[in-house]
């Protein structure tokens, strides 16, 4: 049995079942499906290997595809010395799709690239004691109604200096899931736009680890203007009224934040 295709079945089965069995909690008539891919990896060769992949296979694979805004990101380096040193570097590939059937077939379409098996060799054909990756997640995620598909944002300091933060915010219930969806695509999303928050992208996470949840990552040109812009988001009189409303309430209950920085061979 071919394991791999019936998991990309099952998680096409999954969208088709969130999109038309579930018109509530659907974010528009047509799926706009984004996949969120994070490498786990123990060593600096690792992560040396997977940036070569990355860069000179894979990417140029999805161009291929059709796929021409790829965003992959590492962690900031934490500036507080007190703070624990990680054990485990992290890399996130953000990958936009057209459609359903463009994410489903993806495996199939890089298996036939000829350019991508050969210049992807050392992932492909890695033996289990030398592996790119000790293990990857994948998120999948439907494009909020408020902003569809991913943009790159117009950011003119160097990559290193950027910070793109990344907000997964999970919901006690689905109910509260989707009124915090709501709240997004009713005001909070034209809130960040007026403010200069420069988002990538705002997604419902349609399969992943955490749920019932969201995710959307927003981009600043350095650590200071994010520090800035956080500022002048929580002293906005529109965010204190809307987040004084009774029907917003509760509608988080746990949020992680991480800031990364792009690669230089980043498309976004």
């Amino acid at each position: 049995m071919n394991y791999k295709k019936l998991n990309l079945f099952a998680l096409c089965l999954l969208v088709l079942w969130v999109v038309n069995a579930m018109p509530a909690l659907s974010q528009a008539a047509k799926p706009n499906l984004q996949q969120l891919k994070i490498f786990h990896l123990e060593n600096k060769s690792q992560e040396e290997r997977l940036d070569n992949f990355l860069q000179n296979a894979y990417l140029p694979a999805l161009h291929r595809a059709g796929i021409s805004q790829v965003g992959v990101f590492k962690p900031a380096e934490n500036t507080d010395a007190n703070a624990p040193a990680p054990t485990e570097q992290l890399v996130y590939v953000l990958i936009p799709f057209s459609s359903p059937d463009q994410a489903y077939t993806l495996d199939a379409t890089l298996a036939n690239d000829k350019q991508y098996t050969a210049a992807g060799k050392d992932y492909i054909d890695a033996p289990h004691n030398n592996p790119l990756y000790s293990h990857f997640e994948t998120i999948l995620l439907d494009a909020f109604v408020g902003m569809k598909g991913v943009s790159a944002p117009k950011l003119k300091s160097a990559s290193q200096e950027r910070i793109y933060e990344l907000r997964s915010y999970e919901a006690a219930t689905e109910k509260l899931h989707q009124n915090k969806v709501d709240m997004f695509n009713k005001g909070e999303i034209q809130l960040f736009d007026r403010l200069g928050f420069n988002a990538v992208f705002y997604g419902r996470v349609l399969a992943g680890s955490k749920m019932p949840n969201l995710m959307y990552m927003t981009t600043f040109e350095n650590m200071a203007e994010r520090d800035k812009k956080w500022k002048a988001f929580g002293a906005d009189p529109e965010w204190k009224k809307m987040s004084a409303m009774p029907e917003y309430a509760n509608n988080v209950s746990h949020a992680d934040i991480y800031l990364l920085h792009p690669t230089e061979y980043s498309d976004i």
